[in-house]
Order: structure tokens, then C-alpha cells, then sequence
């Protein structure tokens, strides 16, 4: 992997931390120009905080009213934006990744820092460069449409005794088994075999979709256990 290409992704995280983060800041002065008392509460909260930081040898008495002034301030804040019909997650950052919150690593107590799977994912993008990635958007189970394939059974052309349209559909399930089996090592690998045309890139860009959906780390046309 190399250095340049981890750190230019990272400024494209950090940019877009930093843009999640001033978008709230923008979304937050709206709200308290709107609803004051808001903003009183949050800087109230913050004083509380603060005091409860500097006092951290206090009694457990005057501790414990510390946190219960915080919890007092903290359920009136939900109650005046319940009122206002504004949601929770209003007050909080729209990260495109809320696993890592855009910084491209998760951390873990006991683990420690490690690469979250959205940068793994892209890490992957780039270096293997397939261009089928771009396909995901409109090749996906979503988009799927048995209606194309046809109902009538020809032994003669297909050397099935099923109709297109039912062979297609036992593939797609197949399909979908091996991806709730995805992290199961017992589980069969899939292969797909076939003259040009006959939807085997479209069928691996339905799974890749699915597994990056799970977060899972996938390079069109391999998707880790892909065959």
C-alpha cells in the first residue's frame, strides 16, 4: 500500500470530518436563533462539565448534584426539540461514515486503532482500478428485473427443463445464500461460468454491492471469497 495514496486519503477524510462538523456548527445557529433557551442549555452543560472536571476530588455528595443538574438540563433539551418536532440527530455531525466518523479509523479499547472498512474499501478501489466499480449504482439486486428474462421453458435452446426467467432466479438465491454465508468458511465458493453477455459481471456487481453494504472488503470481479 502506498504512503501518498493513505495520506491524500486521509485529507479527503479530514476534509470531509471538518465539513460534517462546520455543516452542524451552521445547522446548530439556525436552531438557536429559532429556539435560544437551546443554546443556554448546551453552555450551561458545558459550565457543569467544566466544574465537574475541576472538581473530581469533591465529596460523592456534590458530585452526584453535579451529574443530576446535567441530567436535569439534558432531558429539558429533549423535551424542547420533541416539542419542536426536531430529531436527535439533528444536533449531531452527518458523517458518510458513522463507524469511524469520517477520520478512516476506528478505535477499540482493547484493539486499539486499525483501518475502518470504508478506507479499506477504497484503498481496494484504487488499486486494483476496476472500472466495474462504478457499475454498483445500477447493477444491483434493487435494479434486478426478472421480467427481461423469459417465461417459457426450451429444452432445445437452453438444455434446461426450467424457463429462463426460473434458472435466473434460482441463481439470484443462490446468490443471496452466499452472501448471508458470506463470513461462514464452510460455506461454498460461487463460479461463474459462460459466453459473453450472459450477466455474470452483472450478477458480481449485485454481490459486491451487497457485501460493501455489510462492509465488507470487495475488488471487482474478486469479492475476498469470490471464485
Amino acid at each position: 500500500m502506498s504512503n501518498k495514496l493513505l495520506e491524500s486519503l486521509l485529507l479527503e477524510y479530514d476534509y470531509k470530518k471538518r465539513k460534517a462538523e462546520l455543516d452542524l456548527e451552521e445547522r446548530k445557529g439556525i436552531l438557536y436563533q429559532r429556539i435560544p433557551r437551546l443554546q443556554e442549555i448546551e453552555n450551561e452543560i458545558n459550565n457543569l462539565a467544566i466544574n465537574n472536571a475541576k472538581n473530581i476530588l469533591l465529596k460523592k455528595a456534590a458530585l452526584t448534584d453535579l451529574k443530576n443538574s446535567i441530567n436535569l438540563l439534558k432531558k429539558e433539551k429533549e423535551n424542547i426539540l420533541k416539542q419542536n418536532n426536531v430529531s436527535d440527530s439533528f444536533l449531531q455531525p452527518y458523517y458518510e461514515c458513522n463507524l469511524c466518523q469520517d477520520t478512516g479509523y476506528i478505535q477499540d479499547s482493547k484493539k486499539g486503532s486499525s483501518l475502518c472498512p470504508c478506507l479499506k474499501q477504497k484503498l481496494l478501489d484504487i488499486s486494483y482500478n476496476k472500472s466495474n466499480i462504478s457499475n454498483l449504482s445500477r447493477e444491483n439486486f434493487d435494479n434486478f428485473d426478472l421480467s427481461v428474462f423469459s417465461n417459457k421453458i426450451d429444452f432445445e435452446k437452453f438444455k434446461l427443463n426450467i424457463s429462463p426467467r426460473q434458472n435466473i432466479l434460482t441463481i439470484k438465491n443462490k446468490c443471496l445464500d452466499f452472501i448471508q454465508n458470506f463470513d461462514n468458511p464452510d460455506y461454498k465458493n460461487l463460479l461463474f461460468t459462460g459466453n459473453t453477455g450472459l450477466g455474470k459481471t452483472y450478477m458480481s456487481n449485485c454481490i459486491a454491492n451487497e457485501l460493501i453494504k455489510k462492509r465488507k472488503k470487495c475488488s471487482l470481479p474478486n469479492c475476498s471469497r469470490f471464485t
